[in-house]
């Protein structure tokens, strides 16, 4: 079997050990050897997507993994190292690198301002570092609506995330540290839709007007609203993370790709207070304007792990710009309300298709797969306008989704149903195939699979569809979703 390099950095490589039945975790640990100049270290693994490392920079290694051919490869050069000893200096030091230059953070807790990174910066996080945001909002930068600030969608003015990069390239931050967004220890997490001092909440990674950035090990935790939150940027790689808030944080997504192409999420462990992945690209304001707006397309989630989030999966609903072309392979969700989700309403406008889901396993989950045109968000998302099952006029606001395909999916234990899908009567979802399941259910209390108005509550149900063509060779009981009595306001 051949090893595959996902992402390589200065001092970091991730490899793809693809081996029958590995999703996120192998199915058996292996032992691995990585050999060079003056280096001879040895390891297990128990992940298909493996990081190694504290590796020298711009040097000829071979990698040796049991049942695999052997791999050579040279690192990639550093232009210069500088280790932090001062973290009020950190952002100088940042800035006073050469081009291809490297900023190291040994073991030890540094505590910074929020940092903004340029073009062909190195960031490293040894074992044993953690940057860490200031718990509290004094003196905090906004990102205004111009610079590129946005909240859900929307051009916003923003706190500065503790890591920020705009029309910036060549970057990567890598190393087995740890990245804290003081989300547990400010007050950031008291007012998840509100404003304070003129601006929504920070993310942790916060990358604008980005290309080729590579983002490889650490660990990211305590986020004070999104987690990783890539913006019209492109040729991204996220490798061999983990991705840690507790479950009552809210909205502290794992990783929302929004407007991006060209991303490629390899070996992430997510455990969050919201949805996992959730793709987006834009909504319209409220008179239907979108000069914001901008495709997603071309994201490639693989062997990745999602954990007790909202949806493993999430498409939308801030989907105006369009999405389409997402591959989610080999990846496990465990405990998640949903597996993959597709989420829009009248208004949005936009178009969400090529959605593919192969080879995975999930255990736990309430809804295995969610499509929901009628999804009830902003202030009027329980009006009529939005959750009326009669059909509108249809026009360059009403969205469509299309060609949505699972394949060679197991499910264990779910509870609500395994596909739950709401199109619009005016835009019914089409092309949406099911084939080579193996589902289960666990007993579970009925409740209503989407958000939306006036649906029956279920559990244990097969596929629940409405104004959508769907088709499958999996044995399940189907049903309507909306209860008989259902007017809406």
């Amino acid at each position: 079997m051949d090893m595959d390099i996902v992402a390589a950095t200065p001092r970091a490589v991730a490899l793809r050990l693809a081996v029958p039945g590995g999703l996120y975790h192998l199915p058996a640990p292996l032992d691995w050897r990585v050999t060079g100049p003056g280096l001879d270290r040895r390891g297990t693994t128990d992940r298909v997507v493996t990081a190694l490392h504290d590796l020298p920079p711009g040097t000829a290694l071979r990698i040796e993994v049991a049942g695999f051919a052997p791999l050579d490869l040279t690192t990639p050069p550093c232009a210069g190292a500088v280790t932090l000893d001062d973290p009020a200096r950190a952002q100088a030091a940042l800035d006073g690198l050469p081009d291809g230059g490297t900023l190291i953070l040994p073991a030890g807790r540094w505590q910074v301002a929020p940092l903004l990174i340029g073009s062909h910066r190195h960031i490293y996080l040894a074992a044993g570092a953690e940057l860490a945001a200031p718990g509290d909002r004094d003196g905090w930068p906004i990102l205004t609506a111009a610079q590129g600030g946005s909240w859900e969608g929307l051009p916003e003015a923003c706190h500065r995330a503790l890591l920020t990069a705009l029309d910036a390239q060549g970057i990567t931050i890598a190393g087995p540290g740890r990245v804290d967004g003081g989300g547990a220890r400010g007050d950031w997490w008291s007012w998840p839709k509100g404003t304070r001092s003129g601006a929504r909440r920070a993310r942790l990674l916060h990358l604008v007007g980005c290309r080729d950035v590579t983002v490889l090990g650490p660990t990211f935790a305590n986020a004070p609203s999104w987690t990783l939150h890539p913006c019209h940027s492109q040729r991204l790689i996220f490798a061999a993370l983990k991705v840690q808030n507790p479950p009552d944080s809210p909205n502290t997504d794992g990783l929302n790709p929004e407007s991006c192409t060209d991303v490629a999420i390899e070996g992430v462990h997510f455990t969050t207070g919201d949805d996992c992945i959730a793709i987006k690209a834009g909504k319209r304001r409220d008179d239907g304007n979108g000069d914001h707006l901008a495709p997603t397309r071309d994201i490639r989630i693989r062997h990745c792990r999602m954990e007790r989030g909202h949806g493993g999966v999430v498409i939308g609903s801030e989907m105006s710009g369009g999405v389409s072309d997402v591959q989610v392979s080999r990846c496990e969700m465990q405990d998640t309300d949903r597996g993959l989700r597709i989420k829009t309403r009248r208004g949005r406008g936009g178009e969400v298709a090529r959605i593919f889901m192969t080879d995975c396993h999930l255990d736990g989950v309430e809804t295995v797969l969610a499509i929901n045109a009628h999804y009830a968000c902003d202030p009027d998302g329980h009006s009529a306008a939005v959750q009326s099952r009669d059909p509108q006029p249809v026009g360059p606001l009403t969205p469509r989704i299309r060609d949505i395909s699972l394949t060679r999916i197991r499910a264990d234990r779910v509870r609500l149903a395994f596909a739950a899908c709401l199109g619009l009567p005016e835009q019914p979802v089409t092309g949406v195939a099911i084939r080579d399941v193996a589902v289960t259910f666990a007993p579970a209390a009925p409740a209503v699979p989407l958000m939306a108005d006036g649906l029956r509550a279920v559990s244990g149900a097969g596929l629940l569809s409405e104004h959508c063509v769907l088709t499958t060779d999996a044995d399940l009981p189907s049903g309507p979703l909306t209860a008989k009595d259902f007017a809406p306001c």
